[in-house]
């Protein structure tokens, strides 16, 4: 394993755990749950405990609902070990996605081993159509596996490379 191809992954994963981790302790001291906070005309802060996955998809309040969400949350981490370890350092938009998407899950899992649910507090909207609230791991996370999908679509990344091309 390369130094460079092991600090593309570790450099942008510590980065934004080290920032979702920071943002969430903020809103934790500084926002009351459920308490919205106007910033722009598309834009609040609301702190808000998300018990399931995606979107609040799987929520559920049922005892040992943040270690389920956090051992489902590890074992979808295995393809992505899998796959930096088949990858090339030069693969970097591919490693660099890993990264953030390891970094933001990273984050996420903390908040549902620590708080049983992760701490969201992101609010867009238009009037008043709201996207579901969210946190800097699940932006991490978003960007992460864009930058994967990219560059196996492109051919760069190892799932994207064919065993057949000279």
């Amino acid at each position: 394993m390369s130094l460079r191809k092991a600090l593309l992954v570790l450099i942008p994963a510590a980065i934004f755990l080290a920032l979702d981790l920071a943002t969430k302790q903020w809103a934790l001291v500084n926002l009351s749950f459920h308490e919205t906070r106007s910033v722009t005309s598309f834009f609040n802060l609301v702190l808000v405990n998300n018990q399931g996955a995606a979107f609040s998809l799987l929520s559920s309040n049922g005892p040992g609902q943040g270690l389920k969400m956090a051992g489902l949350a590890l074992l979808a981490m295995i393809p992505l070990i899998y796959f930096y370890r088949l990858a090339e350092a030069t693969d970097r938009s591919f490693l660099v996605g890993l990264g953030l998407t390891l970094g933001g899950a990273a984050g996420n899992i903390h908040d549902r081993l620590r708080y049983g649910a992760v701490v969201d507090f992101l609010d867009f909207h238009l009037g008043s159509r709201h996207w579901p609230t969210f946190n800097v791991a699940d932006i991490a996370v978003c960007v992460g596996v864009g930058l994967l999908a990219l560059s196996i679509i492109s051919g760069r990344g190892p799932a994207g490379r064919r065993s057949d091309r000279k």
